[in-house]
């Protein structure tokens, strides 16, 4: 038995969805989940900071953007490769 431990997030519509990677393939598995609300000290939902995002993040980055045109420098040459071979002894 393995035992894994994430945070995740309740979407609007109220679905959670959790993602988590195992080694195994094509194996049936009994899952178990236990959740719990995260709460602050002052009793609302957990804030940004707790989830791992810097203060100010959202406010610095959003809009940022606006009015400032998105330019694509010139594209290198394209490289050439040699080509694959398998199967070819390569000592």
């Amino acid at each position: 038995m393995e035992s894994i431990k994430l945070q995740s997030h309740v979407g609007d519509d109220g679905v959670l969805t959790i993602q988590v990677p195992v080694d195994l393939k094509n194996e049936d598995l009994e899952v178990m989940v236990i959740f719990q609300p995260i709460k602050s000290d002052d009793g609302n939902s957990a804030t940004l900071e707790s989830r791992g995002w810097q203060p100010g993040f959202f406010e610095e980055v959003i809009g940022s953007l606006e009015g400032k045109p998105l330019e694509r420098p010139e594209q290198l040459p394209y490289e050439i490769r040699e080509a694959l071979t398998f199967g070819e002894d390569r000592s």
